[in-house]
C-alpha cells in the first residue's frame, strides 16, 4: 500500500508537469485529490493495511496530499501570472492618444429663468419659499377664495389624487400655508411645478409657476405696478413696453393681466401675438380681503398684492422659443445653446 501511495504521487507530478491551463490543472486535482479521486480512494483503504503499518501509512498518505496540493496551488499561480502578462502584452495603453472629451453639462433654461427671476426679486426683499406638490383642496382651492362649484375652477382643470387631494394647479397654496405661519410683513416668492390636463404647443400637462406674494401696511396697487414694471424691465430689457389690463382672479380684487410689447415683431404683429402686438406675461391683484381672512389676517389692518407668471412662458419669450414641449424632450441640440 505504502508503494502504491508512491506511484500514485509520481504520476500526479508527471500529470502536472504537462498541463497548460488552469482547466487542467483542475482536472489533475480532481482526478488525484477530488472526493472520489485516486488518493481519496487509497487512504478510505486503510482498514486493509496490517495494524502496524497504519501510522506511517496515514502519514505518509496526508504528506502525499500537501504535497500536490501544494504543487497544484504553485502552478495554478504561474498560470495566472503567465495569462496576467500576456493579458498586459497585448492590451497595451498608448498614453498618447488625446483622451475622449467629456460635453459639457449645460443650465435647463427653465431653471435658468427661474434663478434670474430669483435674483431680481431678492433685490426687492423676497425671499424663496417652496411647497407640497401633491396639495388639499382646501389650500389649492377654497382659502384662495375659490369654494366648490365656483366657476373659476373651469379655468384650472384639475387631476384629482382623491375627492379633497389634488395635484396642485398653481403655486398659491404656498402662499396660504406662509401666512397661517407668518404675521406680516411678508414678503415670498413660491417657485415649483405644477399641474394641469392641458397638451399642444403652448402648454404641457406638468409645467412651472412661479408667484409672489407682498404684504404689510399701506401697501397699494402702485406698489404692486412698480415692482412688476422694474422687474419686467429686468428680465426682458430697457426698451420694454408694458400694459396692465383690468382682469379678474377669485383672491385678487382689483386684478390686473399684465402684458409686455411682443418681443418676436416688436408690436408690429405677427401669429405668436395673434397680430396684437402683444404678450401676456402674467396675472397680479391686490390680495383680496377675504383671503386675508381665511388666514387670520385683519384686512383693516394690512394689504397686500400677489402676482404669478409661468416660467417656461418667460424663457419662449426670452429666448424666442415658439414649442413649449422643447423644454422636455432633453435634446442635447436645443439645450446647448442655452
Amino acid at each position: 500500500m505504502i508503494e502504491q501511495l508512491e506511484e500514485l504521487q509520481k504520476r500526479a507530478e508527471a500529470e502536472l508537469s504537462l498541463v497548460k491551463t488552469q482547466e487542467d490543472v483542475s482536472a489533475v486535482r480532481t482526478k488525484y485529490l477530488g472526493r472520489k479521486g485516486l488518493l481519496t480512494g487509497l487512504l478510505r483503504d486503510i482498514r486493509i493495511v496490517a495494524p502496524e503499518e497504519r501510522p506511517g501509512f496515514g502519514k505518509l498518505g496526508n504528506a502525499v496530499k500537501e504535497i500536490l496540493s501544494e504543487k497544484i496551488e504553485n502552478i495554478l499561480n504561474e498560470i495566472d501570472k503567465k495569462n496576467r502578462e500576456e493579458s498586459l502584452l497585448h492590451e497595451k495603453i498608448d498614453i498618447t492618444i488625446p483622451g475622449r472629451g467629456l460635453r459639457r453639462g449645460r443650465t435647463h433654461p427653465v431653471t435658468q429663468v427661474c434663478r434670474e427671476i430669483c435674483g431680481i426679486f431678492a433685490g426687492f426683499g423676497f425671499s424663496v419659499v417652496e411647497g407640497p406638490e401633491i396639495e388639499l383642496d382646501y389650500y389649492n382651492f377654497e382659502a384662495l377664495n375659490i369654494p366648490k362649484n365656483h366657476p373659476a375652477r373651469d379655468m384650472q382643470d384639475t387631476f384629482y389624487v382623491e375627492e379633497n387631494i389634488v395635484l396642485r394647479t398653481h403655486t398659491s397654496p404656498v402662499q396660504i400655508r406662509v401666512m397661517e405661519k407668518q404675521q406680516p410683513p411678508v414678503r415670498i416668492l413660491s417657485p415649483g411645478r405644477v399641474y394641469r390636463p392641458d397638451s399642444d404647443i403652448s402648454h404641457t400637462p406638468m409645467f412651472h409657476q412661479i408667484e409672489g406674494l407682498l404684504v404689510d401696511r399701506g401697501i397699494t396697487f402702485r406698489d404692486l405696478k412698480g415692482i412688476l414694471t422694474s422687474f419686467l424691465v429686468q428680465i426682458f430689457g430697457r426698451d420694454t413696453t408694458l400694459r396692465f389690463r383690468p382682469s379678474f382672479f377669485p383672491f385678487t380684487e382689483p386684478s390686473a393681466e399684465v402684458d409686455i410689447r411682443c418681443v418676436m415683431c416688436r408690436g408690429n404683429g405677427c401669429p405668436v401675438c395673434s397680430q396684437s402686438g402683444w404678450l401676456e406675461i402674467l396675472g397680479s391683484g391686490m390680495v383680496d380681503p377675504e383671503v386675508f381672512k381665511n388666514v387670520g389676517y385683519d384686512p383693516e389692518e394690512v394689504s397686500g398684492f400677489a402676482f404669478g407668471l409661468g416660467l417656461e412662458r418667460v424663457a419662449m419669450l426670452k429666448y424666442g422659443i415658439a414649442d413649449i414641449r422643447l423644454f422636455f424632450e432633453n435634446d442635447w441640440k436645443f439645450l446647448e445653446q442655452f
